[in-house]
């Protein structure tokens, strides 16, 4: 008897080790999962069962089990039932994982938005494309490029190439359409950094200026400018590792107040020779976006009046945390097409039917390369410089993000190409060759 006394209480002990040792771990899992899940059912207006299905089901998420609210329009997850979760969706400001600080009736400020022009064709409107014939255009190669991406192997939802302002080609998988929501994830960095160019533009920002936080003032973080951030080349510590518990996952599935993470972090390498890749960065940004305005509302208004909504990316919404700061670095839904469009904003060198956002100044400084990063990147942007993908023009650049999410600017063949999906594991190189063959 005092054996299997023993044997039980070793047990309970490894046990209770294992669960302390794991905990972290689960919150993350459970924060993913139900911040996923209220997105994707309540933003997105998929169902809970195909939610689980497809875009939870994959390890270590998938050991988390999700329920809905409808009437509170929320979603709990359960990480092997031990931790539990809970995310709740706003109308204009997307889901957010929500803590014991959470105040249920708080009323929060929305964006306002304008109303879509869904009477002028595509890409200036929401109404169909006017259909454009190219002689020499391979519409068949160009099909067949497209479809090849599509199946279990790669997962794509969606994808459309645009040449010369039209559509040429559109996909979509099964379950989704012109009008699906789709998370562009690290893809909204872009958008972050545009919002600059914009400011810029107006004569309200000086990119190359001292980063304006008061925290680094008196030590070395002193000497960063908005220009290091931008390229995410500040020297500022940052982990970005989505297969662990790192600054990223901790700062988007437990920080209330996302831009504050990276802000604390000290200085570790010199500015402007110290690339990092760092989603707090961008959410740095977001922040400081926050302090350019005098009230919270102009702050959500601009980046709808002066960008999203300015050039008929209605159906956009980016999300928030828990403290009002657009999630800059990870959380822009859309449909392809709306992402299809900023990346004919920047094709445009920022002209929007006539009117300058941004100028051909700042669609250069963005795609000049990073120092240190091998080509690889810009300003919020990715770069095929450094010949990344050697069959690609090396004038090429792109929005990217998590799970294989792109925008493709190709400025030399006047294209625009959106791959969103599932997977990462797509051929960049291959896929960009066989479009540019199937014009030139």
């Amino acid at each position: 008897m005092k054996t299997i006394k023993r044997v039980l209480l070793l047990i309970a002990i490894l046990l209770t080790l294992t669960i302390f040792y794991n905990y972290p771990k689960l919150n993350i899992i459970a924060g993913y999962s139900a911040k996923n899940t209220a997105s994707s059912v309540f933003l997105a207006n998929r169902s809970l069962e195909f939610t689980d299905k497809n875009d939870n089901e994959f390890p270590p998420i998938n050991l988390a089990s999700d329920k809905i609210n409808p009437e509170e329009k929320s979603a709990t997850s359960s990480a092997v039932g031990l931790l539990t979760r809970k995310a709740i969706y706003r109308e204009g400001l997307g889901s957010v994982l929500v803590t014991d600080n959470y105040e249920p009736n708080s009323n929060p400020l929305t964006p306002k938005r304008s109303t879509p022009d869904n009477n002028t064709p595509f890409p200036y409107g929401n109404a169909e494309p006017i259909d454009t014939v190219f002689t020499n255009v391979n519409y068949d190669k160009v099909k067949e490029t497209v479809n090849s991406i599509f199946g279990d192997e790669y997962k794509t939802r969606a994808t459309v190439v645009i040449y010369k302002n039209s559509i040429i080609a559109e996909q979509y998988d099964e379950g989704f359409d012109k009008n699906s929501l789709l998370l562009g994830w690290s893809m909204t960095k872009s958008i972050t950094g545009t919002l600059f160019g914009i400011l810029q533009c107006q004569g309200k920002i000086d990119v190359q200026a001292k980063a304006p936080i008061k925290e680094w003032q008196n030590d070395e973080r002193k000497n960063i400018t908005l220009h290091n951030l931008l390229q995410m080349n500040s020297g500022l510590e940052w982990n970005e590792d989505y297969n662990s518990i790192s600054d990223v996952t901790k700062m988007l599935f437990l920080e209330e107040n996302m831009p504050q993470l990276q802000l604390k972090k000290p200085l570790i390498g010199k500015p402007n020779a110290s690339w990092n890749y760092s989603s707090g960065t961008s959410n740095l940004l977001s922040g400081i976006l926050r302090q350019q305005f005098k009230t919270h509302q102009e702050y959500l208004d601009f980046w709808y009046t002066d960008l999203i909504d300015k050039i008929g990316m209605n159906s956009m919404v980016v999300e928030t945390d828990l403290s009002g700061n657009y999630v800059g670095s990870s959380y822009a839904w859309a449909t392809a097409r709306d992402w299809a469009k900023l990346g004919l904003l920047y094709l445009h060198n920022g002209n929007w039917k006539g009117e300058h956002l941004f100028d051909k100044d700042w669609v250069e400084y963005a795609t000049t390369p990073t120092p240190t990063s091998n080509g690889w990147y810009g300003a919020q942007i990715w770069l095929n410089a450094g010949n990344r993908f050697p069959d690609v023009p090396t004038s090429m650049y792109s929005f990217n993000g998590y799970q294989g999410q792109y925008v493709f600017i190709l400025p030399e063949q006047d294209l625009v190409v959106v791959r969103l999906g599932l997977t990462k594991n797509l051929d960049v190189n291959q896929f960009l060759k066989e479009i540019i063959s199937a014009i030139e």
